[in-house]
């Protein structure tokens, strides 16, 4: 089954969209929106992005857990994977963004 973005509200009434893998695992979570457009954008940008190498940035946090962000051109966040316990599962979440990022589904929960 191919990956699906979501778009939903936040507690504070923002939006937020989701990339959801196949087996409707989480791998990008959007920042929060003003408005349903602008995160709509912020789909069309993943959708853009995904493919590129470049545009993946490998992190790790203070607590040495792995995680990465998806940037555009303009180098601006467009999301951000969850923790991973190693960077062999981080790459691994970095695959499944470019095999799922590229979904024109949308489940629209807003």
């Amino acid at each position: 089954m191919a990956g699906w973005f979501e778009l939903s509200y936040s507690t504070d009434g923002h939006v937020r969209f989701v990339l959801k893998a196949g087996n409707a695992e989480t791998v990008l979570t959007s920042e929060l929106y003003k408005s349903k457009s602008s995160a709509e954008n912020g789909i069309a940008s993943v959708q853009a992005n995904c493919s590129s190498d470049d545009r993946f940035e490998k992190k790790e946090s203070s607590n040495g857990k792995f995680y990465f962000n998806l940037k555009a051109t303009n180098h601006q966040v467009i999301g951000t994977s969850q923790m991973y316990s190693s960077s062999q599962s981080r790459d691994a979440g970095i695959s499944s963004v470019k095999a799922n990022g590229t979904s024109k589904t949308v489940k629209d929960n807003v």
